[in-house]
C-alpha cells in the first residue's frame, strides 16, 4: 500500500507521519505539502502513487482537490484534524497520528 501525508509546509507532522510508519511491512510512504515553500511540494504524480491520501486539516484536501482535480477524484483522502501545534517528532503529536492513522493500515 503507498500512503501519502500532506501538510502545507512537509516540516512537522506530515513529515513526523512519514518518519514513524515508513518501516511498517507492506506499505510505502511518503509526505509533502502544498505551499510553495514546502519541503518537498506535492506533485499530481505522488497523488497517483498514492493508495491512500491522509492530510493534517481539510484545507489540505480543499488545496488537493483544486490543484489536481483529476489525479483526486478516485482517491481516498482523510482529514485527521491534526492542528498545526506540533514540532517534528513530538511525542503527543506521534501517539496521536499513531491512534488517528493506524486503523487505516492494519
Amino acid at each position: 500500500m503507498n500512503v501519502l501525508f500532506i501538510y502545507s509546509r512537509n516540516q512537522w507532522r506530515s513529515r513526523t507521519a512519514e518518519t514513524i510508519f515508513k518501516n511498517m511491512s507492506g506499505i510505502q510512504v511518503r509526505s509533502a505539502g502544498t505551499e510553495n515553500s514546502a519541503r518537498i511540494r506535492v506533485s499530481e504524480k505522488m497523488v497517483l502513487w498514492a493508495d491512500k491520501i491522509f492530510v493534517m486539516e481539510k484545507k489540505h484536501k480543499t488545496r488537493l482537490e483544486e490543484k489536481f482535480p483529476n489525479a483526486t477524484s478516485t482517491k481516498e483522502i482523510i482529514i485527521l484534524d491534526i492542528p498545526d501545534e506540533y514540532q517534528y517528532l513530538d511525542p503527543e503529536l506521534i501517539e496521536t497520528l499513531r491512534a488517528s492513522v493506524g486503523p487505516y493500515l492494519s
